[in-house]
């Protein structure tokens, strides 16, 4: 009887150890793919155009409506300031050149027919420095004329500059008809995705002119009828209210509906986001940051070293 239950005992061990031995490698298959996001919780929006990208992982945290074309307004800016900074980069211009502000172009772009305006006068000499800030803090549709007609000479030669950048980016849904994206019958076009390019490659190529540019409280520049200096706040619906937000543009006509192209960083994480077609200021601004801290919340797995044969020494080696 003993020596039965001795070989029960020996036989339920062994039962139990081949059961464990048997069990590991489905443990290790439900492991989730190196690179991939961890596990987190759905996100739900009724926008119908909204993209989030974790910057370093080059991850696509969200996506609906991403290849959808639409007019992008103000956010077309991003792209002229692009082309500036590229300029600059480049040489060919620098922050301190100055342009004298056409008639024409007042007359076009001031307050009372253009939109969005940073109040530049007839005849008024202003740096491409301070014309950058009036375009990205107060989306300054004059400030936009007066760059493109400034480098170029006219609004028209400008946007063909900006649709060869784009063409340089990858942006294939992209078109711009003008360096505000004012409404122009239906020409300027952008998808989620491209914005997403363009927001990319602007703070890496020029991250210097991000940090100058993009996250500017306020903007103090010409005088009221009263003769007191105009201060405007930035439009960035979350620049100050949350933490790491530091840049793009907004946008809105009553085509495009409420539109933001954002970034934030915190520590050593970056990420970008769109939302477009809203229908209101508030409801922008709830949702870029109910997205923005979805994103945060969201951790990225990282990717396992890549492994190439080093052909010299016949040896694998991680990549770099």
């Amino acid at each position: 009887m003993r020596i039965f239950q001795a070989i029960t005992t020996q036989s339920a061990a062994t039962l139990t150890t081949i059961l464990l031995v048997l069990a590991a490698p489905a443990a290790a298959s439900d492991a989730p793919p190196k690179g991939a996001v961890a596990d987190r919780q759905p996100y739900t929006t009724q926008a119908p155009i909204v993209m989030l990208k974790d910057l370093d992982s080059g991850q696509i945290l969200y996506s609906r409506g991403a290849d959808k074309r639409f007019a992008p307004a103000s956010m077309a800016k991003v792209m002229t300031a692009y082309v500036v900074l590229d300029l600059i980069k480049r040489g060919e211009l620098t922050r301190d050149t100055q342009f004298t502000v056409d008639e024409a172009t007042w007359k076009k772009w001031s307050g009372r027919n253009g939109g969005s305006t940073m109040f530049l006068r007839p005849g008024e000499k202003i740096s491409v420095d301070d014309l950058l800030k009036g375009l990205i803090t107060v989306s300054g549709n004059d400030a936009a004329a007066a760059l493109a007609v400034g480098i170029d000479g006219s609004e028209t030669a400008f946007v063909k500059r900006m649709n060869d950048v784009a063409a340089r980016l990858a942006m294939t849904s992209s078109k711009f008809g003008t360096p505000s994206g004012w409404p122009d019958g239906g020409v300027t076009k952008v998808s989620a995705a491209d914005l997403i390019t363009l927001a990319d490659r602007l703070i890496r190529d020029h991250p210097g002119g991000y940090a100058r540019y993009f996250s500017l409280a306020k903007l103090q520049h010409g005088t009221s009828p009263e003769g007191k200096p105009i201060v405007q706040p930035n439009r960035n619906p979350i620049l100050g209210r949350f933490v790491g937000a530091d840049g793009l543009k907004t946008g809105h006509t009553a085509e495009a509906g409420y539109c933001f192209l954002g970034s934030a960083k915190r520590g050593d994480r970056r990420l970008i986001m769109v939302v477009a077609g809203l229908p209101s200021e508030k409801a922008r601004r709830a949702e870029a940051e109910r997205l923005m801290s979805w994103g945060f919340a969201t951790p990225i797995i990282a990717k396992a070293p890549v492994k190439i044969k080093d052909a010299a020494a016949g040896s694998g080696r991680a990549a770099p």
